[in-house]
């Protein structure tokens, strides 16, 4: 059994951690709400401006959006990974990088052994990561962005549609974990370009049943000029929504993980304090025997 001293010492390094992660549970939860309502009020305009989008293109010729649509053979791609930028979240990090990983291995294999993945993180774990890894084959095949608000993200997406028009990356695929609530994220994978049409008429009609009347709009000032302005805006909000969702997801992961450590923590206090007792039982128990076993001798 341990001497009292390791137990005691074992009791209050447990205790002060308790209160770190006590501590960081009640920062994340307010974190937690500020950033759920961000994600909340930005969920309805991200779900119309791409209804919108959506509900155009059921009813204008599609080479009208091209290139935005155009699909061709994916000789390079742009992998967009959000994460956070500290750890201490569960497996939060961990499982946005399993599922990039499974993507380049399931899919997109060609590209990786020729090295022509570009990385794009979004949070500094999943930067650490794919900087260090062998998908790494170049020192400007991995971008890091730590800056988070809506100039920068809209920058980002506006960096990425520049790459897409100018073909020097065929395909950009988002990889982040979706908020659902506190205790629940959803892992999810997005191809964001080419725009895919046909997802996006599916999500205007998902609300309702889809019409069969082919609705006659009246462009102004033309169609091309508003599809033009339209496609990029929705690509940069939708990449903008994924941001926020990732960040309340964190939050949330971090909240959940901080709980989870402090019942532990609360566990281990028991079981120590118990085994603490214990031993100082135990030495109270052998004092008094070797004073009684003292006084028994010189009777």
């Amino acid at each position: 059994m341990a001497n009292l001293k390791e137990v005691r010492i074992r009791i209050a390094s447990t205790s002060s951690t308790q209160q770190i992660t006590k501590a960081m549970k009640l920062v994340s939860a307010t974190k937690l709400r500020k950033a759920q309502g961000e994600i909340i009020q930005m969920r309805p305009y991200a779900s119309k401006i791409k209804a919108i989008l959506g509900s155009l293109g059921e009813n204008v010729n599609s080479d009208v959006l091209t290139p935005y649509i155009e699909k061709r053979k994916v000789n390079h791609l742009s992998l967009v990974i959000v994460t956070s930028d500290r750890g201490l979240c569960g497996g939060f990090n961990a499982n946005v990088v399993k599922l990039a990983v499974s993507l380049l291995k399931e899919k997109y294999t060609e590209q990786v052994d020729a090295g022509k993945v570009k990385f794009i993180c979004i949070g500094k774990k999943g930067y650490d990561f794919f900087s260090k890894s062998k998908y790494n084959t170049s020192p400007d095949s991995v971008t890091l962005s730590q800056k988070f608000n809506s100039e920068s993200v809209f920058e980002m997406g506006a960096d990425m549609i520049t790459s897409f028009l100018k073909k020097d990356t065929d395909e950009v695929v988002i990889v982040y974990n979706q908020f659902k609530n506190a205790a629940t994220q959803i892992l999810t994978a997005e191809q964001m370009l080419p725009v895919d049409v046909k997802e996006l008429q599916a999500g205007a009609s998902a609300a309702g049943k889809k019409s069969e009347v082919k609705k006659d709009y009246i462009f102004e000032p033309d169609m091309n000029g508003i599809l033009s302005t339209l496609v990029p805006m929705t690509l940069k909000t939708q990449l903008f929504k994924a941001a926020l969702d990732s960040q309340a997801a964190e939050h949330g992961a971090r909240m959940v993980a901080m709980d989870k450590a402090t019942d532990n923590a609360g566990e281990l206090l028991k079981s120590l304090r118990l085994q603490y007792n214990q031993a100082r039982q135990a030495a109270i128990t052998r004092e008094i025997s070797e004073i009684v076993g003292g006084a028994a001798a010189l009777a």
